[in-house]
């Protein structure tokens, strides 16, 4: 590694997902002048997390109070309809349901309205009669409507993210080797033999964010398991006119199966959750042995198995049998069929696993000598990606200026 003055950047971003792209925007307007270079191995931005969810800015009302959840949920939620609406992307603020359809539900649903409060966030509470106020063909013993959800083109706010940041954002430059030198800096060798480097590392790197710190030379203390959510897209879409929810389990970072109108006028009902077998794992044929057998060897990957066993066959079950995955639909809206589900595009969730088999439940951004790693950022990540960007631009740059 050569020394001062053979620097190709201040800050060098891993990951150009809406994390790595909004913090390269938030660090070039903290700190004009910044040279910020980010890295995606994709021939484009958003290819994975970002470009695969169900398009929802959370209102932030199910994560626990006090939380980087909580806080950057929902004021990102705000902040993120403000960006849209300055920058002309496609979104929408349409409010949605949260349905109890069993008696068992409606302590938890009860518990959801005291935790948005508690957030900040009005809801109002529903009887059966008046869910058909907003949505005709849903059933339900009781809901809470969150005024406050949205939907956007979150694929739309990355590629603005990064237009507008300033930074050098290098395509089809997937990581290869990372040597760090406290002294020195970092320097990063993509495929294809080039060297990138950097005084600073920021590692926005999502399914593979673990890897990509254990190549600087710090531990995480965590490993990325993938599960894959899969969906279906709804044949007859007038019968959903926004978002509906069921009530999810606490002791689960997954929200269950729901549906939601997208910015495209479609309806996606999904996703369950059921492990991948690779990283990017979309499909079940897609195996990667080595990914496979890391996950694997990790004891927290066991513990989770033994600990969720019950929950995780019904996840499987619904994604080898459709007529499964209609029954967790029908809950919701009996009118549909299994003839109206169509298969759609799935997503992957790098789910941050401890090693006693713990769900890392908030985001997790820790630091090494000249680096900031993001080692846990899925949903709500997009919706609260301009306040994450920023806590992650923050750090980096006060690492930019102890060198």
């Amino acid at each position: 590694m050569r020394r001062q003055g053979a620097y190709d950047c201040d800050v060098l971003v891993v990951g150009g997902g809406i994390v790595g792209l909004s913090t390269a925007y938030a660090i070039t307007r903290a700190a004009p002048g910044t040279r910020v270079t980010v890295l995606e191995k994709e021939p484009g931005p958003a290819r994975h997390q970002t470009g695969r969810n169900s398009g929802v800015i959370h209102s932030g009302i199910y994560y626990r109070p006090g939380s980087l959840k909580a806080r950057y949920a929902v004021g990102g939620g705000a902040e993120m309809v403000k960006f849209c609406a300055e920058y002309g992307i496609d979104h929408a603020v349409t409010g949605k349901l949260i349905v109890a359809t069993e008696r068992s539900e409606l302590p938890r649903l009860h518990a959801l309205v005291q935790r948005g409060r508690e957030n900040g966030i009005s809801v109002r509470e529903l009887g059966a009669a008046q869910i058909a106020e907003y949505e005709p063909e849903v059933r339900g013993l009781a809901a809470i409507h969150v005024g406050t959800t949205g939907i956007c083109d979150f694929v739309g706010v990355a590629r603005q993210l990064a237009r507008a940041s300033g930074a050098e954002i290098r395509y089809g430059a997937e990581v290869e080797r990372i040597d760090r030198r406290a002294a020195l800096g970092v320097a990063v060798r993509i495929r294809g033999g080039d060297v990138v480097r950097g005084r600073v590392l920021v590692n926005c790197a999502g399914l593979h964010c673990d890897e990509v710190a254990r190549m600087t030379g710090d531990e995480p203390g965590m490993r990325i398991v993938p599960f894959r959510g899969e969906y279906y897209e709804l044949a007859r879409p007038e019968l959903v006119r926004g978002l509906v929810y069921p009530v999810p389990d606490p002791a689960f970072p997954f929200l269950g199966v729901h549906l939601t109108r997208g910015i495209d006028g479609g309806v996606h009902l999904g996703p369950n959750a059921v492990p991948a077998l690779a990283r990017e794992g979309y499909e079940w044929g897609t195996v990667r042995v080595r990914e496979l057998a890391a996950t694997l060897a990790w004891p927290g990957s066991w513990r989770i198995a033994r600990r969720h066993w019950r929950y995780g066959a019904g996840e499987l079950r619904r994604s080898v049998s459709k007529k499964a995955f209609t029954g967790a639909v029908r809950r919701l809206l009996p009118a549909v069929s299994e003839g109206d589900l169509v298969p759609a595009a799935a997503g992957v969730r790098a789910q941050a696993v401890l090693r006693d088999g713990t769900l890392v439940d908030d985001f997790l951004i820790r630091e090494g000598a000249r680096a900031v790693h993001v080692l846990n950022a899925p949903s709500p990540a997009a919706t609260a990606s301009l306040p994450i960007g920023r806590e992650v631009g923050r750090r980096a740059l006060a690492a930019l200026a102890g060198v």
